[in-house]
């Protein structure tokens, strides 16, 4: 079987929810969770087999709903949280938990693929985020670096700062803001930027992009019209402090320095149909992955707008004047389209544990491994 090979996975449910295991930097783990109305929803403990080019897996019972959004503790493998949907007094409300994964699970002790009528697992309980007059809960992000004990939610317009404590069995209230304006606001989803000492959210709401300073739960910027149309995800670069990237159902990609918020820095039209993740690599930002409901997943290299603009940077000395002539600015370009998905892609991401290696997953429950192609891997590397 060649390297490059995408490896496929089946969910007998629709899911929309991906994550990878932040805190696991050995295995290459991705959590997804599933959407069905009729049966128990599941989270799926994806472990991907890199020798062998092989998945195992392991199924976490998820009882409380359908699940719209999973994120994971960046400093326990155990821990997650979930925002799914619910049933009160005739409406649906979309709250979020903090969740613990058994004990047994945590080392990577696996059911194989063949033992799929061993019973699943159930998670337990740790604690909810808030009540539900808060309003429905879109998403929930941990603070990129520290100890796993600060999250945000955002609940229809309010943006809401917790401590967890007493080992994440207590969510209290630490600050919170509202976004003010006509009509009804809410935010869609919100990233925490790993740069400034963690001190910066940012977030979206309908067409607009806002920055937020979690110290003060002030606003610090706000690009207003940043897409045509709702924006759907946001990511920062992991290496360039002000630069975020955007996407949304206008078809576009667009990278802010959030400097200057006027007129993004570039913008990728590649995409057929709404776009509904982006996501820069951990190590090399030039690599940016973005999902669509054009059923496709897109891998480009951004590298006039990355932290190597030129490359690897070269002692003139070492050149040639043939070589120096030759010594071109690399040009951005798209390395690879990804056409193994057959519905909407709601979820792309990047390996905590390995940089060459992205899931996605399409509506119909396909997850699909991918690794970036091994020539572009050896020219970032070499």
């Amino acid at each position: 079987m060649e390297d490059d090979a995408p490896v496929i996975y089946g969910l007998e449910f629709q899911a929309r929810a991906l994550t990878p295991q932040t805190a696991e930097t050995d295995a290459i783990r991705f959590l997804v969770g599933t959407q069905s109305l009729k049966y128990d929803n599941q989270i799926h403990v994806i472990d991907f087999d890199d020798e062998n080019n092989i998945i195992n897996k392991n199924v976490l019972l998820h009882q409380a709903g359908e699940i719209w959004h999973i994120s994971a503790s960046p400093a326990d493998k155990g821990v997650l949280a979930t925002c799914y949907n619910k049933t009160a007094d005739g409406k649906v409300v979309t709250c979020a938990a903090v969740w613990r994964m058994p004990a047994e699970l945590e080392p990577g002790g696996h059911e194989s693929p063949e033992d799929a009528a061993s019973p699943a697992h159930a998670l337990e309980l740790l604690c909810h985020l808030g009540p539900a007059a808060h309003g429905s809960t879109a998403c929930v992000a941990w603070e990129p670096t520290g100890d796993g004990k600060r999250v945000i939610s955002l609940a229809d317009n309010h943006i809401l700062l917790w401590d967890l404590q007493e080992s994440s069995s207590q969510a209290v209230l630490a600050s919170s803001a509202s976004l003010e304006g006509k009509g009804q606001l809410k935010f869609t989803t919100g990233r925490w930027s790993p740069h400034h000492n963690c001190t910066q959210v940012a977030t979206a709401n309908d067409t607009a992009v806002r920055g937020w300073d979690t110290r003060t739960m002030s606003q610090i910027y706000c690009i207003e019209s940043a897409h045509g149309q709702l924006v759907r995800d946001l990511d920062f670069n992991p290496n360039k402090q002000y630069y975020l990237a955007s996407c949304g159902d206008d078809c576009r990609v667009k990278f802010w320095d959030t400097r200057n918020v006027t007129e993004p820095v570039k913008t990728l039209e590649e995409h057929s149909h709404w776009v509904w993740g982006v996501r820069y690599n951990h190590s090399h930002d030039q690599l940016v992955l973005t999902g669509s409901s054009d059923s496709r997943v897109i891998l480009s290299n951004m590298v006039s707008i990355s932290s190597e603009p030129f490359g690897h940077l070269v002692d003139d000395d070492d050149l040639s004047e043939q070589e120096e002539r030759s010594q071109e600015p690399p040009q951005d370009s798209v390395i690879a389209t990804y056409e193994e998905h057959e519905d909407s892609v709601y979820a792309v991401d990047w390996s905590s544990a390995d940089p060459w290696l992205f899931a996605s997953l399409s509506y119909d429950g396909r997850l699909v491994i991918n690794r970036v192609p091994r020539a572009l891997k050896y020219h970032i590397l070499l």
